[in-house]
Formats: C-alpha cells, sequence, structure tokens
C-alpha cells in the first residue's frame, strides 16, 4: 500500500547511476524537490564498492500522484535500480 506522504527512496547501484537518475528526473519531473543523495554501505561491507546510493525524495505537499510515482519508478528502472518507501 503507497503512503500518499511517505518519502520515497530509489536504490541505485552506483554514484554515476544515482546522480544521472537525479538530473533525469529534475528534468522530467521539475515539479518536485530536488532529492537527497546519499551512500548507503551495504551492511557488514567495508569496501566502498559495496555501496548502493539513494536518492530521498520528500513527498510533495499535496502528496504523490500516480504519475509522479511512474516516473521514479521509470527512472529507476532504466538505471537498474528500484523504488522504496520509507
Amino acid at each position: 500500500m503507497i503512503k500518499n506522504h511517505a518519502r520515497q527512496l530509489l536504490v541505485l547501484p552506483d554514484r554515476d547511476a544515482a546522480e544521472e537518475a537525479r538530473e533525469d528526473l529534475v528534468a522530467r519531473c521539475p515539479d518536485l524537490d530536488d532529492p537527497e543523495l546519499v551512500r548507503d554501505a551495504l551492511a557488514g561491507e567495508d569496501d566502498a564498492e559495496d555501496a548502493q546510493w539513494l536518492l530521498v525524495f520528500e513527498a510533495p505537499e499535496d502528496g504523490w500522484t500516480p504519475a509522479q510515482l511512474a516516473e521514479l519508478d521509470t527512472v529507476a528502472d532504466a538505471q537498474d535500480g528500484w523504488r522504496e518507501e520509507d
């Protein structure tokens, strides 16, 4: 179940993919705030290569629309990532 005001996270395989997804989404969805880019080290891993990158999107004031969530899914999928609610 999607919570209309939940933060959305795009989980991406590396920093380059995250930065490309961020640029793509800023162009596709100018009504969304610029997302926060966060490195997420995998549990128990010390190697910098063993990290995922997250784009953290705060919910728009009026909540998420199905079209916005579809754009997030499309961009995440294009970068071999996925979307999660937080």
